[in-house]
């Protein structure tokens, strides 16, 4: 399995924000965290890449205990958290080729070059991330999430203020990304779900209420989903 989650729990002081989640992902699978928000689909990301290290419970990226070998598992994974963390007076190819430096990316300009045409960045690269709209932010954020090539890429939220047209983009670039990687996305919007995951697992109040295929929740009648 590339990801595995074992009886996760996270409290915040007395609230309970994960509730002994447990699932499995494997590779070049798309599986979309459907909830609320406040359902727990952020801590949960932020647990999987290890930006919060206090939790209970076991979590194996790739065979890699996260828990006893941190370097080597976050060496796993590419994060685009919900707000993007970008230096908006970079110019796109400076801000990858630093990224890249601080990975210890043998040729940080060749990698860079390549990770911006696969992310489609080339029209824009004279540019300085501030210039950019917010779909080509996104794809600097995707950009810098994929420079290391990981085997896991996690994604919070990665489609919240985009226009019709820069959802279709993003939406296309996961999927050609999702082929040869485990992709983990988090959203509160049904519709991204189904436009690229080809598995949905819903969370409600810190626990999973659903673990499906996506053509399974769709209602036989062709209703609406609530």
């Amino acid at each position: 399995m590339s990801v595995t989650i074992d009886q996760i729990t996270k409290y915040y002081g007395k609230q309970k924000a994960l509730n002994r989640v447990g699932f499995t992902l494997n590779r070049g699978e798309i599986c979309g965290f459907l909830g609320p928000n406040g359902a727990g689909k952020s801590t949960l990301m932020k647990i999987v890449t290890g930006y919060i290290d206090e939790y209970e419970g076991e979590v194996m990226l790739e065979g890699v205990s996260l828990r006893k070998e941190p370097l080597k598992a976050r060496a796993l994974t590419g994060y685009l958290p919900e707000h993007n963390p970008l230096y908006p007076e970079m110019y796109i190819r400076e801000y990858l080729q630093h990224v890249a430096r601080l990975y210890r990316i043998p040729k940080p300009a060749k990698r860079t070059d390549e990770i911006m045409e696969q992310t489609g960045l080339l029209p824009e690269e004279g540019k300085k991330i501030g210039q950019l709209s917010k779909g080509f932010r996104q794809r600097v954020g995707l950009a810098q999430a994929l420079i290391h090539d990981p085997q896991i890429l996690i994604l919070d939220e990665p489609m919240t203020g985009l226009d019709p047209n820069q959802l279709e983009e993003i939406r296309t670039l996961i999927t050609r990304i999702g082929k040869d990687k485990t992709v983990m996305l988090s959203t509160h919007i049904m519709q991204e779900v189904e436009a690229i995951c080809d598995r949905i697992v819903i969370i409600d109040k810190g626990e999973i209420v659903a673990d499906r295929t996506k053509e399974s929740l769709r209602p036989p009648s062709g209703g609406n989903t609530k």
